[in-house]
């Protein structure tokens, strides 16, 4: 490289825009943290007074058939009018076999603690604006978009879970159980980006100076953010469901297992909730493979060469696709089908962490 164009390069990096970047990221991250305490709050000083619903609806006609429904009507008085109150009933999709009412809440159904779950929710919008920002002052530093490196992507990938998140709250779904697991690897995920990972701003290598950057590394990076998503939702079912089934059984669980996931939806709640979120991005996921092959001739001359990352990516697509196959099959739903939803997911980390730190291929020029 001739000394002009180390200049011109030099130049093109505005190294006071990719210091902001960092103090914005960091100062997410502080905020991500007061937003775990919070949520922590919200499930240590919920009400544990309702937290009983699954156990009354297993328990309440123990005499009856196997599909009997719901927990018995609970009779109040209300200025002399009788009202009768019944919890809201989800059928187990997994089983079929009982009916079960989605849990209250991290904060227990309590004024007290679903305030504090406000308190963390305002705090997660917060630190999602600010990582947004530092990413924003990432792509404006180098004038391309910031996905360039495995730092870029991380900061890129937490900040869009974040965003997913948020934006089922929006919607008015019963997501806010996710709060304290999210904020939780978005914390991990930010602490191994900018220690392991960093990557000082910089220009990309000519292979990755294309417009495919954007389609095909941004819908990666919100295909994950969804899969992260479900693959949440579905190691909760898992245990949710062993739960209920103990409790069906005549088992006892203990306290702490009884207080945090009586909080949680019901099994099959959490089941249909991972099924859809996986099922809605998976196009998305094929067209970004798609999108890769396209790319990889215009860099490389072939559309498909078996790189590893090409590799893991189609692997990946296999895998949700058996998932989503043995989801719609009677003789594979539940359990099953939650193990290659897993299985999957770590099949997507393996392409992102596995193959970038410890596989050689096409795809190493970008380094960390």
């Amino acid at each position: 490289m001739t000394l002009a164009a180390a200049n011109a390069l030099a130049a093109a990096t505005n190294e006071n825009l990719a210091s902001i970047s960092n103090t914005l990221i960091y100062s997410a991250m502080a905020v991500y943290t007061l937003a775990f305490f919070a949520y922590i709050t919200e499930w240590l000083f919920g009400s544990r007074s309702k937290v009983a619903r699954t156990a009354a609806a297993l328990t309440a006609d123990s005499g009856g058939a196997a599909g009997a429904k719901g927990p018995a009507v609970t009779v109040k008085s209300a200025g002399g009018t009788t009202v009768l109150e019944r919890p809201e009933v989800v059928v187990r999709s997994s089983a079929g076999a009982r009916d079960v009412p989605d849990g209250p809440g991290a904060h227990g159904g309590d004024e007290q603690g679903d305030l504090y779950g406000r308190v963390a929710v305002s705090l997660s919008v917060l630190a999602f604006v600010i990582q947004v920002g530092g990413v924003i002052a990432r792509a404006a530093s180098v004038q391309r978009a910031p996905w360039g490196n495995m730092y870029e992507f991380n900061i890129t990938f937490s900040a869009t879970a974040v965003g997913v998140y948020l934006l089922l709250l929006a919607l008015k779904k019963n997501v806010r159980w996710l709060g304290l697991f999210l904020t939780t690897t978005v914390l991990l995920d930010l602490g191994l980006a900018v220690t392991v990972l960093y990557t000082a701003s910089d220009q990309l290598v000519p292979a990755l100076q294309s417009y495919w950057l954007i389609i095909h590394v941004s819908t990666a990076i919100f295909c994950g953010a969804v899969f992260y998503v479900g693959a949440v939702g579905t190691l909760l079912y898992l245990f949710k469901d062993s739960y209920e089934s103990k409790l069906a059984s005549g088992g006892k669980p203990g306290r702490f297992a009884t207080s945090v996931l009586e909080r949680l939806p019901a099994s099959a709640s959490l089941d249909k909730f991972s099924y859809r979120v996986n099922a809605a991005v998976f196009p998305l996921w094929t067209f970004t493979i798609i999108a890769g092959a396209i790319w990889a001739e215009s860099a490389w001359g072939r559309y498909w060469g078996w790189d590893p990352k090409e590799t893991w990516a189609f692997i990946t697509w296999v895998a949700y696709a058996c998932y989503l196959h043995a989801r719609s099959t009677a003789g594979w739903k539940g359990r099953k089908a939650a193990y290659i939803a897993l299985i999957a997911f770590g099949c997507w980390l393996f392409n992102y962490y596995g193959v970038n730190l410890f596989v050689t291929g096409k795809h190493s020029y970008a380094g960390v």
